[in-house]
């Protein structure tokens, strides 16, 4: 609302403005004309003027007084557009990161993270540039506009509407006729934005690779040639919305100078014709850039349509039950975990990778997972963590099903170690309280669980200790501290049960001994799953599950799985 009627105010600021030029010109050339006006005579009386020239001071300050106010009331639109535009901006990349984070896990194994990325960032700031403010710089202008083409009419009307319809015939033609180009433009910028995001993933990413197989040369050219197509797509359409500017300001000119040779001609034509002329001309500097303005407004909400359609697919996406994903409730494991009948694909067409699978899990047991890549290790454990739905079957906590209501409760007690730690540019302590405000994080917890991890010897060992900077990914640790700090982080969270995915495979045998000594180490009221390769990684387990082509192919102790495959 409050846009609303700053848009009517500075309206009216600039119809008062130019309406202004009439007297202010005609006191310069004809004052008597103006002091002989019936229509003046009341505002005459009221200021006691005798004398024609004494208007010229009274309409010099209003003149003045009018072009500051149209001034000022365009200076705060533009801001009110421009703020309004980016607080819109942030509500929109807000509520499309928060359906994104909210989507299942099955939904995130199925994306491209580079075109996330790109629309999450780039082209949520391309919506608010190239759409959103210049939508409202369109409505206004277009409000300004007729405005203005209305005192124009009545100033000069038929110069005015042959103008008007000769600028609408002309932007009518180009609207159509660029139209399908501007798009094709805008789909080009929108997919080459994504593939520069991907380029440069991929080249940071997999830089160990890319040094030492010198490959800084191809993705350099990839990049640049990427880069080359969206910047060409994003000039044309600029292009396209600046052309008509050099043609309408001629046609402009061209109109005034005929009215100044039509009127000339007539008795006292310079004198009649010198104000109106006036007006003409000051109102249309002020139209021209306005009608512009509206044009590329238009040309830029096209050139990004493919982009707008990316965000609000992002905007589309379903949210679940927010506040059961919000519950700090959780469904403790009192006894035991049941895996029942599950079966499961990613997709309906695909191959099935889970089979008819079922295990009971007490508290406090250390269970192994190996088998062949491909057997379902990992998915299994997904399904435990509460991560995948199984397509059928179910997972059971103490007797109670696992459910879209209780999910979030029953992943409070779960913790996970995957084969790479995911570790953020940030100080130790920070890591081990991965997602705790630094502000809000339990010092003594963190150390407690650096000593349960077997890795505060060596933190309290370094200049900054807890302080310590990581580096990205973990890059200045090394792999079994990276470990080690995944490790403390399950163990900060207090969960009931922690998942190992392979969090050992990376390592050399000396440092996998060495962090299997820190998971066995942990308390017996801890539930420990572990996936892993080789048989010997699962020493210290009560119980190794083999899975064989998605189906539990044998069961048994360590000792009974090695007297098998002896």
């Amino acid at each position: 609302m409050a846009l609303c009627a700053l848009m009517l105010l500075a309206t009216i600021a600039e119809v008062f403005s130019l309406g202004m030029v009439l007297p202010f010109l005609g006191v310069l050339t004809a004052p008597d004309r103006i002091f002989a006006y019936l229509s003046a005579q009341g505002v005459i009386n009221w200021l006691g003027l005798t004398q024609p020239m004494q208007l010229l001071l009274p309409l010099t300050v209003l003149f003045t007084l009018a072009a500051v106010l149209a001034g000022v009331t365009r200076v705060a639109l533009l801001w009110a557009q421009t703020r309004l535009g980016n607080s819109i901006g942030v509500d929109l990349g807000a509520e499309a990161f928060r359906r994104t984070l909210y989507q299942p896990y099955a939904v995130h194994l199925m994306r491209n993270s580079s075109e996330l990325i790109t629309s999450q960032t780039t082209k949520i700031t391309t919506i608010v540039y190239f759409v959103i403010i210049p939508a409202l710089t369109l409505v206004s202008s277009v409000l300004i506009g007729v405005a203005i083409i209305l005192l124009l009419i009545w100033v000069e009307p038929t110069l005015t509407l042959a103008t008007t319809l000769g600028l609408g015939v002309l932007y009518a033609t180009l609207i159509q006729s660029t139209k399908k180009w501007l798009m094709e433009n805008g789909e080009r910028v929108a997919a080459g934005q994504s593939r520069l995001t991907r380029v440069v993933q991929e080249g940071l990413g997999g830089i160990r690779e890319v040094l030492l197989d010198g490959l800084q040369e191809t993705y350099l050219r990839n990049y640049q040639q990427v880069d080359s197509r969206t910047r060409r797509a994003h000039a044309n359409i600029t292009i396209v919305g600046g052309m008509p500017r050099p043609v309408i300001e001629a046609l402009a000119v061209v109109s005034i100078g005929i009215l100044a040779y039509t009127v000339a001609g007539r008795p006292n034509g310079v004198e009649t014709a010198l104000p109106v002329l006036g007006a003409l001309a000051l109102a249309a500097q002020r139209l021209l850039p306005l009608v512009q303005q509206g044009y590329f407004a238009w040309t830029s909400i096209l050139g990004s349509r493919t982009s707008l359609g990316d965000v609000l697919r992002l905007l589309e996406q379903p949210m679940p039950d927010v506040d059961a994903l919000r519950t700090t409730v959780p469904l403790k494991l009192e006894h035991a975990f049941e895996i029942v009948d599950v079966q499961h694909r990613y997709i309906p067409e695909g191959p099935t990778i889970l089979r008819g699978i079922n295990l009971k899990i007490n508290r406090g047991d250390r269970v192994g997972f190996i088998g062949t890549t491909g057997s379902g290790k990992s998915t299994l454990l997904d399904i435990v963590m509460g991560l995948l739905t199984p397509e059928s079957g179910y997972l059971r906590i103490d007797g109670v099903p696992v459910n879209e209501l209780n999910r979030r409760s029953w992943q409070l007690c779960i913790a996970h170690v995957p084969q790479t730690v995911y570790l953020t540019d940030s100080s130790v302590a920070e890591n081990i309280a991965f997602g705790v405000a630094p502000a809000e994080i339990d010092l003594e917890r963190v150390r407690a669980a650096a000593r349960q991890a077997q890795i505060a010897d060596s933190i309290e060992s370094w200049q900054n200790g807890y302080d310590t900077i990581v580096g990205e990914r973990g890059t200045r640790l090394s792999g079994g501290q990276r470990q080690r700090i995944g490790i403390a982080r399950a163990l900060y969270k207090n969960a009931d049960v922690i998942v190992f995915d392979e969090a050992t495979s990376a390592l050399d045998n000396e440092t996998e001994q060495a962090v299997m000594e820190a998971i066995n180490s942990l308390g017996l009221d801890i539930t420990i799953l572990i996936v892993a390769h080789r048989l010997t990684t699962l020493r210290g387990c009560d119980l190794v599950v083999e899975l064989e082509n998605g189906a539990i192919a044998k069961v048994g102790t360590h000792r009974e799985m090695i007297e098998v495959a002896d």
